[in-house]
């Protein structure tokens, strides 16, 4: 049985004493207060602090101990497996991350002159060709923070597109399946558009019947990930293209799940017009607690006229950047994306090649397979939509009958497998599965962990019919007891900088 270390931490704010502090060597002192003094002669003083920030004093050993308990209290990707489907979270090779930190690399600042940024200007542009000939795309911008960001630049494209058309007025909607990522909708109404949802057919996927009803001529466009978020190739994605472009629509594709199909299939070979990449899922760049990421575009020739300035090109000689593009829909976010995220992306595709590329996707799909045929057994889940069908990077099992004849739901099975050292799967998604369990396993864990979260699992399920009480009450061997989940995520409760705290805590008193 697994047991999480649990020490006795305050914040940090609540440790620090007046007076202590790491220690400086003399010389070093000395230069950084010439620094500040500079640096305050050149500040306006209505900029100037009259006094110092309310930071906590410590000493080195007291910052390295406070930090090193709180990863001792947490789960990360490089605990174990990390399940959480449609977020591919994968190991990431550690080489990536010491490659994205060099100086030379992480200390370039934007504003630099083009003549002494050639070195990464050439590696952006190497990686705009690689990530378009990985999608089947055109064209690639490395602008997009992040997948949702790449979302709603596809979105800006299509009214673009439209609008150059004369048609954008009439073409005020954009399709999404009932089982897309909610991001999609989302983005597609910040961009103006009206959201028209179509239900999923009996095996999971897009209702061509229904598309076809959907469609017309107020169509801007279809959003669409494949394989899907059960994890399912759409089969009929060729007649699905058909469908959506004879009605002078635009194919988006949703690159949340692009693990599986790495070198073996592109969505621009299935007929997409735009493919957004969540590099931080696929290629090398840990995105727990909301980022970091990156969500480049790809998109057809006809669409390249679109995308945002500047652009990177290549005169033969050297790299520059392009704002002469008199079609650009502009700017989507300041300078030219992030960085450390792309230079992942980068060393990961160059280390792996297109055969160490093909063999992530084998082995993701491998993987999820195997855990598939190893949680059918599982007493009360179930897998809904065509069983015996095989899926792709990830399987959606549900709980509802397990909930139905023991109380224990999909939540109740999360916080369980906290007490074996497993992270949970996502749950509750996608929305047209009740008591979701969404599990991806990746390619970056061995069967052993496999194995081990799969007999973890049998063991929920046979304790939520003996004694249910054990999973209901669970974790009980975690640093942190079971929440009330409400008021966890409730404003009221929340406390999110040492400030907010301090003035939640005078409101008490």
């Amino acid at each position: 049985m697994f047991k999480q270390a649990s020490w006795d931490e305050p914040v940090i704010f609540s440790r620090g004493r007046k007076g202590r502090r790491g220690h400086i060597p003399p010389k070093a002192e000395q230069e950084i207060r010439q620094a500040l003094g500079d640096l305050n002669s050149l500040l306006p003083k209505n900029m100037q602090r009259t006094s110092r920030p309310r930071l906590p004093e410590l000493s080195e050993v007291e910052v390295m101990r406070h930090f090193l308990r709180l990863s001792e209290m947490n789960y990360g990707v490089d605990s174990g497996l990390y399940p959480l489907g449609s977020c591919t979270m994968k190991y990431n090779p550690k080489i990536n991350e010491l490659l994205a930190s060099l100086p030379s690399l992480n200390m370039l600042n934007p504003y630099q002159d083009e003549s002494t940024v050639q070195g990464i200007l050439e590696i952006l542009y190497r990686l705009e060709r690689w990530l378009a000939e990985i999608t089947g795309t055109h064209e690639v911008c490395l602008q997009p923070a992040a997948g949702a960001h790449g979302e709603l630049l596809g979105t800006l494209l299509m009214r673009a597109h439209h609008k150059l058309n004369g048609d954008y007025e009439k073409r005020s909607e954009i399709i999404v399946p009932d089982s897309a990522h909610g991001t999609n909708p989302a983005s597609a109404a910040m961009a103006g558009f009206n959201v028209v949802v179509v239900p999923s057919d009996d095996d999971g996927c897009v209702s061509l019947g229904a598309l076809k009803a959907a469609v017309s001529e107020r169509t801007a466009g279809l959003m669409l990930t494949n394989p899907n978020t059960l994890g399912i190739f759409e089969k009929n994605i060729d007649e699905i293209a058909r469908i959506v472009h004879e009605a002078g629509g635009l194919l988006y594709y949703d690159g949340a799940n692009l693990n599986p199909l790495l070198c073996k299939a592109r969505p621009g070979d299935m007929g997409f017009d735009i493919v957004h990449i969540n590099i931080h899922k696929t290629f090398s760049t840990p995105h727990g607690g909301g980022g970091p990421g990156a969500g480049p575009v790809g998109v057809t020739e006809e669409l390249a006229k679109f995308l945002p300035i500047p652009r990177i090109g290549f005169n033969g000689t050297r790299y520059c950047l392009d704002y002469d593009k008199p079609h650009s829909i502009g700017k989507i976010r300041g300078f030219y994306g992030n960085i450390a995220v792309l230079l992942r992306a980068y060393a990961y595709i160059l280390s792996l090649g297109n055969e160490g590329l093909k063999e992530v996707a084998e082995v993701s799909v491998l993987n999820a397979n195997y855990l598939m045929k190893k949680l059918q057994g599982a007493k009360g889940l179930t897998l809904p939509y065509n069983s015996v069908r095989p899926r792709k990077h990830e399987c959606v099992f549900s709980a509802k009958l397990l909930k139905s004849e023991t109380g224990v739901s999909a939540l109740n099975i999360a916080k369980r497998l906290l007490d074996f050292g497993l992270h949970a799967p996502t749950i509750y998604f996608p929305l047209i599965v009740e008591e979701a369990l969404m599990i991806e396993p990746t390619e970056t864990f061995e069967k052993e962990e496999l194995d081990r979260f799969t007999e973890n699992m049998h063991k929920i399920c046979e304790e939520a019919y003996t004694t249910p009480e054990t999973v209901l009450q669970a974790p009980h061997n975690t640093a942190v007891s079971k929440l009330d989940e409400v008021k966890a995520s409730h404003p009221r409760t929340m406390a999110l900088s040492w400030r907010m705290h301090l003035k939640k805590n005078a409101q008490k008193t």
